[in-house]
């Protein structure tokens, strides 16, 4: 019995010092990181099941505020900010929407790459560890966010894994590779015109 009780003891405080952990990669990773640069890959799995949507593509940020989101596979889509205004362009449909950076950013998973107010907008944990990352936990504070739930897990005080469970029971996986930290970025990367002949809609 009293070998159960340090065995238990044990698992406690390793799952302990694990938890912080995640919160403290994060927090690093916020306080450390003012631009970033690499790859993606997003999976999206339905409530239902079935096949998920796979695209990926290449990203740039740089606090606070800016960042670039490019989709370059199956299908091209661009997001841009330049701290003040986000485009969404899709080329297909030679449109672009325009929204403030506050209202586009404000509760969305965004944020923690951004740079945003993270503890106005989220109720932040720790998730645990799981193959070799260690993991954060948000839960939005407004139930207008569109997300119920995102987990972010970091390895070497880089995010590696977003997972996000929307309202309509979506759920969205981000993989970053090729992290590249604190690079110096050409100011370029986080303008943006709209092509001529786009329809522009928005603020």
């Amino acid at each position: 019995m009293i070998g159960w009780r340090w065995s238990a003891l044990l698992l406690s405080l390793v799952s302990v010092s694990a938890l912080a952990d995640g919160v403290a990669q994060m927090q690093a990773f916020l306080k450390e990181v003012r631009s970033a640069r690499g790859s993606f890959e997003q999976r999206v799995i339905a409530q239902s099941g079935g096949k998920a949507q796979v695209s990926s593509g290449s990203f740039a940020l740089q606090r606070p505020g800016q960042f670039r989101w490019s989709y370059e596979k199956p299908y091209a889509q661009l997001l841009v900010s330049d701290g003040k205004q986000m485009w969404s362009y899709d080329p297909d449909l030679k449109q672009v929407v325009v929204k403030a950076v506050g209202k586009a950013l404000a509760g969305s998973p965004a944020e923690f790459l951004s740079g945003g107010d993270i503890d106005k907008h989220f109720q932040v944990g720790a998730g645990g560890t799981a193959d070799g990352l260690e993991f954060v936990d948000a839960t939005p504070r407004s139930e207008t966010s569109g997300f119920t739930r995102v987990r972010i897990g970091f390895a070497g005080q880089r995010p590696v894994l977003m997972e996000l469970h929307d309202s309509f029971g979506q759920i969205t996986l981000l993989r970053f590779t090729r992290f590249e930290s604190n690079p110096s970025l050409p100011g370029e990367t986080f303008r943006f015109v709209p092509p001529k002949g786009a329809d522009v809609i928005g603020d």
